[in-house]
């Protein structure tokens, strides 16, 4: 997924750069409302955690690997506007440190992984949400769907950004082809890897899910009292 340098033309590098600084000012205003004592010391830790799973690739088919984008995932956890900040962090070190996408390139890297990824899959987290007990487990299967959902869609947009201002000499026909029907099959490594890691979190603290802390707040109180011969 990520895009090497010349693979787009420049006034289409350039619009996207400019769509990414803009969603990072946004980002940057909205996550003070995100942000608390709780999720601050997170978010450093999510960042760091999507950086070095993303170096990991699983087997997809015909000889294509993939590996997680983390934008649902930084959304569910610290929220959709601190998510976009950790994957702005995660993609600039990529590119600047280890030449993973180009430099070029970042501003469309980054709107695609970094805000695609983020509102595709924190949309659909909570659109599921509305569809499931108001418990803190629900956070799961939401977290699945809307992980599963946000590569493909990231995908297909990275195709029409293609369609648009394409600079390498492939038909727009095969990229959509590969792009897309692979992506839907990393998709579902990107909603188990997502799933699994929030379910591990809201095992032992849903509070510090994000996504999740309406849930804890509308799960009813158990009122348990003493048993029987034991002194109050």
């Amino acid at each position: 997924m990520h895009v090497p340098d010349g693979f787009l033309n420049a006034p289409t590098s350039i619009a996207t750069g400019v769509v990414a600084v803009a969603a990072i000012g946004l980002s940057l205003r909205g996550a003070r409302r995100e942000l608390d004592e709780k999720s601050a010391p997170l978010t450093g830790l999510v960042a760091a955690f999507i950086f070095a799973v993303q170096m990991l690739n699983f087997p997809v088919a015909a000889g294509t690997s993939g590996h997680l984008l983390g934008g649902a995932l930084a959304a569910i956890l610290v929220g959709p506007y601190t998510g976009v900040l950790c994957m702005t962090v995660v993609l600039a070190v990529q590119a600047l440190v280890i030449a993973d996408g180009g430099v070029t390139a970042l501003g469309t890297n980054i709107a695609l992984m970094g805000v695609v990824t983020v509102i595709v899959g924190w949309g659909i987290f909570k659109l599921v949400l509305r569809f499931l007990p108001k418990r803190p487990v629900s956070a799961v299967p939401a977290a699945f769907v809307g992980a599963l959902l946000s590569v493909p869609v990231s995908a297909l947009a990275f195709a029409l950004l293609y369609l648009i201002g394409g600079a390498a000499p492939i038909p727009i026909g095969a990229l959509f082809s590969a792009m897309v029907g692979v992506h839907l099959l990393i998709g579902l490594g990107e909603a188990a890897i997502t799933a699994l890691t929030i379910g591990a979190v809201v095992a032992v603290r849903p509070d510090l899910v994000y996504g999740a802390r309406p849930l804890v707040a509308a799960q009813p109180l158990e009122i348990r009292t003493p048993s029987e011969g034991t002194a109050a």
